[in-house]
């Protein structure tokens, strides 16, 4: 099940998205602080907490970890997709109702990938 994440997990998460590198608390902490002050402590439990929910991994450098997240922004909202559409009623009239707000392109995009899917089955 995909954890839902409160603002400050999203925004350390969206930089370890952006960023796609092992990467320390200080560094995380250093980016948040143009947008308001927090204090190292707070960042790390937010990385302890996302390491918890499984959506980042660390691995030890020196005395502190580094983090880099566990999927991608993409895998991560596709989980939250499913999720939604496994919560409504109706999951198939679900789906046709957000396929009718795709624009054009979008549309084209995952007529295209349907296709690519089907012809790699069996």
């Amino acid at each position: 099940m995909v954890k839902d994440l409160g603002q400050l997990e999203a925004a350390v998460m969206q930089r370890l998205w952006d960023w796609d590198r092992p990467t320390a608390v200080r560094e995380v902490l250093e980016d948040l602080q143009r947008e308001r002050p927090l204090a190292y402590t707070t960042v790390m439990t937010v990385l302890d907490n996302l390491h918890g929910k499984g959506l980042v991994r660390r691995e030890k450098s020196g005395r502190a970890f580094l983090y880099v997240p566990a999927t991608s922004r993409e895998e991560h909202t596709a989980a939250l997709l499913g999720q939604v559409l496994s919560s409504s009623g109706d999951r198939g009239s679900t789906l046709l109702h957000f396929v009718g707000q795709l624009d054009p392109s979008e549309l084209a995009e995952l007529r295209a990938a349907l296709d690519e899917s089907g012809n790699s089955q069996p």
